[in-house]
């Protein structure tokens, strides 16, 4: 955190935090659109949706242009992909198989536009558990925060990986020894259910992680960036049909979005004080907690330090290797319902049609590339490898 960037309050903090804190950017002309075009956000209180948050609270939809209505906040993913399919919302965050989901089970033209963030997650149990790793999950029970995310996806590769089977029944239910139980349960919910031995753990996007160590005396057993090196997480969706209609729009709502990912890598501290309750209130937690996520040093318990991985990170660029891998993925993961839909999938095609980079491409380019994000190979700066391991 930049010490000559302290706020010395809310208003005063917005009001300076874009220009002298970043330093990076001088403000674009504003044209505004008509009152009918306004931009209608929502998102879950989780730091996966920082981009988007911290984009409104300084300014940058605005430099674009853009009339934005306050971020609407919801307690589910159940919640946020209804009111997105119902028109509430037309440009949100959203776990990245569920568009998956929307495409090729519901029929609904949604296009991924960009990577929110990378990581950002953890498998979270008690304090005083004996759970430690993947095998100890043997006759547990596990939260999920949806089937259709990377936090069931990761978790079930890590339960097979130990030879243990994920399965889905009533809690009440008597589960083998080889048995993990997973079950859908709003992130908001999951620190009071570990709390009150209701469950045995969660695997959720943070702050519910770090809430839990700081409040409950909880234990990180896996951070997810951990587990897939520097992972998707959260996307920017919109449907094909606002996109098409609104493409000048979308172009300026992502330049301010990858604007909001850089501000956010070099101003750690600021993050967590803009979106605390004790800054603009966007997250309803205290600034301690998101310091947890945003601030911290790597903690000691990581399998891969030499990954060097934030415990989240920001990078808009959505690389095809990792759409792929998430596809190819989300054929073996357990999830309710039927999944019929993704065998006849073809992950290549599925891959390109599902994704849209032009709107965040041009938007990279404006700021000099991907370079500003990550270590990449110069030569191939759009492609990557990617490094899974469960250990």
């Amino acid at each position: 955190m930049d010490r000559h960037c302290q706020p010395s309050s809310r208003r005063q903090f917005l009001k300076t935090a874009a220009v002298t804190c970043s330093g990076l950017f001088l403000p674009r002309a504003v044209t505004a659109f008509a009152a009918s075009e306004t931009l209608k956000i929502g998102y879950l209180p989780i730091t996966d949706a920082t981009p988007l948050l911290v984009a409104h609270g300084l300014g940058y939809f605005s430099e674009e242009g853009l009339i934005v209505e306050k971020p609407v906040m919801v307690r589910s993913w159940e919640i946020l992909s209804e009111s997105f399919l119902a028109g509430k919302f037309n440009l949100t965050h959203m776990l990245f198989p569920i568009p998956m989901w929307m495409r090729y089970k519901q029929k609904i033209p949604v296009k991924v536009l960009a990577w929110d963030h990378t990581n950002g997650s953890a498998i979270t149990v008690r304090g005083d558990s004996n759970i430690y790793s993947f095998k100890d999950l043997g006759g547990k029970q596990i939260a999920v925060p949806y089937w259709y995310s990377m936090h069931n996806l990761l978790l079930q590769m890590g339960i097979r990986s130990h030879g243990l089977t994920p399965v889905i029944q009533p809690q009440s239910a008597k589960l083998e020894k080889n048995e993990v139980n997973l079950f859908i349960l709003p992130p908001p919910d999951m620190p009071t259910a570990l709390l009150g031995n209701k469950i045995d753990g969660y695997i959720v996007a943070d702050p519910f992680n770090a809430l839990a160590e700081i409040k409950f005396n909880a234990r990180i057993m896996r951070f997810s960036g951990d587990i897939w090196k520097n992972h998707p997480c959260c996307v920017i969706v919109a449907q094909e049909d606002f996109i098409n209609k609104n493409k000048t729009m979308v172009q300026k709502a992502m330049n301010a979005l990858v604007r909001a990912q850089d501000w956010c890598i070099r101003n750690p501290g600021e993050t967590a004080h803009l979106l605390s309750r004790d800054g603009e209130g966007y997250l309803p937690f205290p600034k301690e907690v998101l310091a947890r996520v945003f601030e911290n040093p790597k903690p000691d318990q990581v399998v891969h330090p030499d990954w060097n991985v934030a415990r989240i990170g920001f990078q808009p660029f959505p690389f095809p290797s990792a759409t792929q891998f998430i596809i190819d993925r989300m054929k073996q993961t357990l999830v309710e319902g039927d999944t019929l839909f993704l065998k006849d999938l073809d992950t290549g095609k599925a891959a390109a049609d599902l994704v849209d980079d032009t709107y965040v491409s041009k938007a990279l380019d404006e700021m000099g590339g991907l370079k500003r994000f990550c270590n990449c190979d110069i030569t191939k700066p759009y492609t990557r490898e990617e490094t899974v391991e469960i250990n």
